[in-house]
């Protein structure tokens, strides 16, 4: 058989790696964690003010800057480390929750970061009778290390600014990732203003030694997990294409090999990172969600084209080697707990979508899927789907303006289930799409425990 030609369709379930399940008192725990350690930045800093810290308006102010900057700080070492792939992290509360606290974190830096510098020069201007912009460059010019602190802080406003929704939509996967890698850049150019010109570390060696204890203890996650073990892992799970298949328009499924696939552990409605060792693609990896699981040395993608990365999908070669990490994501059939369970897709959501409800029929289930696409030439693996044994599916083509409506709107959904109340939702798509179907499914009193989405958009 020539691979590039034909490929098998997935007949044998996939050998499955236990994963612990996350669990509330693990998200507790972690929780615990993060307010015992912002509650210990306090404590350093309330044991080194001075006595007369807020004697003045500017001394106030001041001293509200420096505890500020230093929560900021410690909310940074935070974020890194909720992303960093530390396995007990992971296990005890989930990959998508911990990118949501992330995400949540992220705009309490910001806003810490902007206090710190606002609070200090007012402070300093209130002290000194300076004009704003005079006391912002004597900062610069009398305390150590200040010009790389400006610049690793403007690096974190604009990380912070790409993320807003707003300007996410409008940048591209590779540039938004590649303004989240300087965040490592702008956390190394602060360090050293921290320990050199902070009230609080220069005449305190016990805060020093517990900040740098802190920063190593980042620095040492970040490193073994998400440089060192998944570069040796991903060259040991190495794959290759084996041929890129045109699903529909704007949709296209890749065909990939290799000696491991069937150890990944994977699961419908998982999603890895792939490297494609490939013109166009070399520089990010990108997550995709698999349309079918790992069986008889193959594993499936579909992706929709969506940005650069995976509009140029098509032209990559067979034969063109593949890194691949994870599997990560819990939009898994093992979360359905009730009988009756509808499975929304729109656009290039039906991969995962697809998987799932392979994996559903296995366990006995016959979901119930709505395929929302804009034409009729996107019905993308309509065809499978149809054919899985217990399945029904009802595709919701066209644009509302042509329909004269939203198919995803509470009525609509009504109209084709009368009872959604009783039922268990997995919802994946665009953000937009995502929203609406979840907005209905909570007016048709379905409870929010019930509804499980997964995004097809930037973290």
């Amino acid at each position: 058989m020539d691979p590039t030609l034909s490929v098998p369709a997935p007949a044998v379930r996939p050998r499955i790696r236990p994963r612990p399940t996350p669990s509330r008192a693990g998200s507790r725990a972690v929780r615990a964690a993060l307010v015992l350690g912002t509650l210990g930045v306090l404590g350093m800093w309330w044991f080194s003010v001075p006595a007369g810290f807020a004697a003045t308006p500017a001394d106030a102010l001041t001293s509200l800057g420096e505890l500020s900057g230093m929560v900021g700080a410690f909310l940074v070492c935070a974020q890194v480390l909720l992303i960093a792939r530390v396995p007990w992290f992971e296990d005890a509360v989930g990959l998508d929750k911990l990118v949501s606290w992330h995400r949540s974190l992220g705009a309490s830096v910001v806003f810490l970061v902007v206090a710190h510098v606002l609070f200090l020069v007012i402070g300093g201007e209130l002290a000194d009778r300076n004009p704003p912009w005079t006391e912002f460059v004597s900062i610069l010019q009398t305390y150590p290390d200040m010009l790389a602190a400006l610049v690793g802080t403007i690096a974190f406003l604009v990380v912070g600014m790409s993320s807003a929704r707003l300007l996410r939509t409008k940048l591209s996967y590779e540039i938004w990732y590649w303004l989240h890698v300087t965040t490592y850049v702008a956390i190394f150019l602060t360090f050293s203003h921290q320990l050199s010109g902070g009230a609080h570390f220069v005449s305190y060696p016990l805060n020093r030694v517990i900040w740098i204890a802190l920063y190593l203890a980042t620095a040492s996650a970040v490193l073994t997990w998400r440089f060192i073990l998944p570069t040796l892992d991903a060259w040991r799970r190495r794959m290759r294409v084996v041929t890129v298949v045109p699903e529909g328009e704007g949709v296209n499924s890749v065909w990939l090999t290799g000696p491991h696939v069937d150890e990944l552990g994977v699961r419908g409605g998982n999603f890895l990172l792939f490297r494609f060792l490939s013109w166009g693609h070399l520089a990010t990896a990108h997550p995709y969600s698999v349309s079918a699981v790992p069986a008889d040395g193959y594993l499936r993608i579909t992706v929709g084209a969506l940005g650069d990365h995976s509009s140029r999908l098509p032209a990559v070669k067979p034969g063109s080697l593949v890194f691949v990490e994870g599997p990560f994501g819990r939009f898994t059939a093992d979360r359905a707990s009730r009988a009756r369970i509808l499975l929304i897709a729109g656009g290039a959501g039906i991969g995962p979508i697809r998987a799932l409800a392979e994996e559903l029929v296995r366990r006995g289930a016959s979901p119930v899927v709505l395929y929302r696409v804009r034409s009729a030439q996107r019905l993308a693996l309509l065809g499978e789907l149809q054919s899985l044994p217990g399945v029904t599916v009802i595709p919701l083509v066209g644009r509302r303006s042509e329909l004269g409506y939203d198919p995803l709107d509470p009525e609509a959904l009504r109209r084709l289930i009368p009872d959604l109340y009783d039922w268990e939702a997995f919802i994946c798509g665009p953000e937009g799409m995502g929203e609406t179907a979840e907005t209905s499914l909570r007016a048709l009193r379905m409870p929010k425990r019930f509804i499980h989405r997964e995004e097809l958009s930037m973290s």
